[in-house]
């Protein structure tokens, strides 16, 4: 039996890969540059077939290289564009094949790092992959975990990532205490409430001391999305009319722009045709002919990036600036924190039900609650974490690593599964 006990977290937006021995406290394997977190992106290039992930992939795209930029793919599984292929240079490709050569990347990080692979490995999962779909939720984990066999992982079994992120933190606890877990991802936001005490952590079954969870499928690129249909998509033409007047330029080609999974799906012949019309047919066919700049040059994703870099610049700001420049189209474009946040309202709100959802699940109070443990990156957004924290301002709010702690904890669970008596 392997020494090494490792979980991942194959995140929306980022991933990360825990590892820890018999006895000693967990760590992140250095994916990138000797960073424990890798952009869950990939690129195939069109210039010798290569493929490049994570920063990599980012730069190259963004830099104009020739190929096909990949990003958000946890989002697409249990959905009908698991059963798509979609075209990757000269070759169809399904999109669990794409998943899995990122997964496989991960795989030969670790490798690389300590020299072997676990047979048996923990993955973390949301809460809900697909939201009021049973079925679907059922299948998009079957999904991740036939990629997951498909690139040499052996043994795969799963844990809510929201319960990993409060076995890391319990991993530094010295008492007991009743947490509520809030972690806000890049593409679903997932909710715990867990009895969490040095003495739990070593029992091996833990199924009594999580009282409820819950998750919505609501993370940070629907933030981005939100932002961008607020405020970039109008000027490249949605909700604009037709010359005659008579009706408003079909909507789902903006909504699908805005969206990352969905953006490779705009660059076909078939919606360059159709926008091409549509420009002859639009009220404003100067906002037309942007959008068809961002499908002839496959820029979509650029775009998105630096919607998403204007979101984070909120975080810390009042103000920011989108900004989009390359050759043939410059878009200069503020918006106040606040005018994002009512853009956000929708989305806070879900957040807000699901953490009233889960507490009626684990049949508790919200003065019952005594720690608040905030992950992932979307916690970092404050009208986020103004309403994951409002129900419980007497609660203690522990520093954790907001993109490693999953990770961690996913490494603490497999010990406690697999490491028998070494746990």
């Amino acid at each position: 039996m392997s020494a090494l006990f490792c979980g991942v977290d194959f995140g929306t937006t980022n991933s990360t890969v825990g590892v820890c021995d018999a006895g000693g406290a967990p760590a992140l394997v250095p994916l990138e540059r000797g960073e424990g977190t890798i952009p869950s992106a990939l690129f195939f290039s069109l210039d010798g077939g290569g493929v490049s992930f994570g920063r990599d992939a980012v730069s190259r795209y963004m830099n104009s290289a020739e190929g096909r930029f990949m990003r958000a793919l946890k989002s697409i599984l249990g959905t009908g564009l698991m059963e798509e292929t979609t075209l990757v240079g000269r070759d169809r490709l399904t999109f669990q094949r794409i998943i899995g050569r990122f997964l496989g990347h991960l795989r030969q990080r670790i490798e690389a790092a300590h020299g072997e692979v676990p047979q048996k490995v923990v993955f973390g999962r949301p809460v809900r992959f697909v939201d009021d779909d049973n079925a679907a939720d059922r299948r998009a984990q079957e999904q991740l975990e036939a990629a997951a066999h498909a690139e040499g992982f052996g043994h795969v079994e799963f844990q809510f990532e929201p319960v990993a992120a409060a076995l890391h933190v319990e991993h530094m606890l010295s008492d007991e205490t009743l947490a509520l877990v809030v972690d806000i991802g890049g593409g679903t936001s997932d909710f715990s409430v867990l009895r969490l005490s040095p003495r739990r952590a070593r029992n091996v079954d833990r199924a009594g001391d999580i009282l409820g969870t819950s998750g919505v499928h609501v993370g940070g690129t629907d933030f981005d999305r939100q932002l961008s249909i607020a405020h970039v998509m109008p000027h490249f033409g949605l909700g604009t009319r037709t010359l005659d007047g008579k009706r408003h330029l079909p909507v789902w080609y903006f909504n699908d722009m805005a969206t990352w999974h969905r953006i490779n799906r705009l660059y076909t012949g078939a919606t360059m045709r159709d926008i091409r019309s549509l420009i002859r047919e639009a009220a404003e066919p100067a906002k037309l002919e942007r959008y068809r700049h961002l499908l002839e040059n496959r820029s979509g994703h650029r775009m998105a990036a630096h919607v998403e870099a204007a979101k984070i610049e909120l975080t810390t700001e009042p103000e920011a600036q989108i900004r989009f420049s390359e050759p043939g189209l410059d878009f200069i474009h503020p918006v106040m924190r606040t005018e994002f946040e009512a853009t956000a309202r929708e989305l806070v709100q879900r957040i807000d039900r699901a953490i009233g959802d889960v507490l009626h699940l684990a049949g508790v109070e919200a003065r019952d609650i005594e720690t608040v443990i905030l992950t992932g990156g979307g916690a970092q957004v404050p009208i986020v974490r103004a309403v994951a924290t409002a129900r419980f301002p007497h609660a203690h709010t522990p520093e954790s690593d907001q993109f490693g702690s999953v990770g961690m904890g996913l490494a603490l669970d497999a010990r406690r599964r697999f490491g028998g008596s070494r746990c």
